[in-house]
């Protein structure tokens, strides 16, 4: 039981304390809806969810509400530990004790990893009730979204925060992006867009130096509170495995994996490692992008494309293909824009020759992207040309797009209009 001192202490606490400063983030998060929903912040872990909901708080005092009216609770904290249901009950009793005022007035609660008390949803189903608007937010795989819309039953709305967007790597470098650049202007966004292919999570962004360190921790953190803890994994080593080669590979086959398991004396099923790939899924570090087929049963028995949360674990891994690393950025940006894979993001294959993207509404395809480092020569113009030729045909689709490190231009070929874009504009525009 958390004493009425601790709360009372933390309520005031939270009223003397300055609100952290950070780089804007991007998503924008409407704490004024007319509904009674609660709103989820679900990222994977230290991509900036705490930082986003001191954002939403500084928001809504330059609004002009009382910061009186505000209350944020970390339930990481260890006075909270033993945090019970009853104990949240309480916590809303001190606050209007100390702030009686607020009785009559719309109040704001953040709850940052609240998932850590167990009966949390009752709680928050009954303070919505109450003219409280909550803001959660907790680790990716301790609050899923699927789990987040069965305890709520439908009293929530979900936002992913992913690393940081490159307009966001660019605003922390005091740089907004302009429709027009100079030469100078472009040469430094340039320079910047090389580094932040090496890393976009905001720690190891502000802290260039510890970034392997903290990539690496991230991932420690990850695989055994995610993954190991969650799911009550015993064969630590098997994951480990599994994530390194996923990270390896561009394509990644469960059962070849398996072969390879069993040549080495490992012993697992094939099943087994199907959850342990969905486990990485969950929690938002590994992507699997099924191949495009209007056939549900086809996309599912095709080989994955593997992408990861960010490039610096691609760098970590010792991957250097400028390809494989800019395709994995904008990978993570289509995520950013609302795309979700194997639902309307996808890649495709027609004779041998890939379409990197695919986005598709319904059975209608809207868009084909290619990504090429640099369209070097004849050869290389015509490998990445001819498959989005091909697929315009096949797909009835003349949006096509070739997205390059720096490369510009228009091209018409064989009747098709063809985008080239440079990765800097690309990830720029909204």
């Amino acid at each position: 039981m958390i004493s009425r001192d601790v709360w009372g202490s933390l309520v005031k606490d939270f009223l003397n304390s300055e609100l952290p400063e950070g780089v804007p983030r991007e998503i924008k998060i409407n704490l004024n809806i007319p509904i009674k929903r609660a709103i989820v912040i679900v990222g994977p872990r230290r991509a900036g969810k705490t930082y986003l909901m001191y954002q939403l708080m500084s928001e809504l005092i330059s609004a002009g509400v009382d910061k009186k009216r505000l209350l944020y609770v970390n339930f990481e904290s260890d006075v909270l530990e033993e945090c019970l249901l009853a104990d949240l009950r309480e916590m809303l009793n001190v606050f209007y004790e100390i702030h009686p005022e607020n009785l009559k007035s719309k109040t704001y609660l953040f709850l940052d990893e609240l998932q850590n008390v167990r009966g949390w949803e009752k709680f928050v189903r009954s303070a919505l009730d109450n003219n409280i608007q909550i803001v959660i937010s907790g680790s990716s795989a301790k609050l899923l979204s699927k789990e987040i819309a069965t305890a709520m039953r439908g009293r929530s709305l979900t936002y992913y925060i992913y690393p940081f967007s490159f307009n966001e790597f660019l605003a922390y470098n005091k740089i907004k992006p302009q429709k027009f650049v100079s030469s100078a202007e472009k040469a430094s966004i340039i320079n910047l867009l090389a580094k932040y292919m090496n890393g976009s999570y905001p720690e190891a962004i502000i802290f260039e130096k510890e970034k392997n360190k903290i990539l690496s921790e991230i991932l420690e953190v990850t695989i055994y509170r995610d993954i190991v803890e969650r799911h009550k994994i015993k064969n630590i080593r098997i994951v480990k495995i599994l994530l390194k080669a996923l990270i390896s590979s561009q394509y990644f086959s469960v059962h070849k994996f398996y072969n390879y398991l069993k040549s080495e004396g490992y012993k697992i099923s094939k099943n087994t490692l199907y959850n342990y790939l969905e486990y990485f899924s969950e929690a938002l570090v590994i992507f699997a992008l099924r191949r495009y087929s209007t056939s549900y049963k086809e996309q599912e028995q095709t080989t994955p494309k593997i992408y990861t949360i960010d490039p610096g674990l691609l760098t970590l891994n010792n991957i250097s293909d400028k390809g494989r690393i800019m395709e994995n950025v904008i990978f993570i940006e289509l995520l950013r824009r609302g795309y979700t894979p194997n639902k309307d993001l996808f890649y495709a294959m027609l004779n041998n020759s890939e379409i990197d993207f695919v986005i598709a509404e319904g059975k209608k395809v809207k868009e084909l992207i290619q990504v090429c480092y640099e369209l070097s020569d004849f050869n290389v113009i015509n490998r990445e040309v001819k498959p989005l030729i091909n697929g315009s045909r096949k797909f009835k689709c003349n949006n096509l797009k070739i997205i390059t490190f720096n490369q510009e231009m228009k091209k018409i070929i064989d009747n098709k209009k063809i985008d080239i874009t440079p990765l800097w504009k690309w990830l720029s525009a909204k």
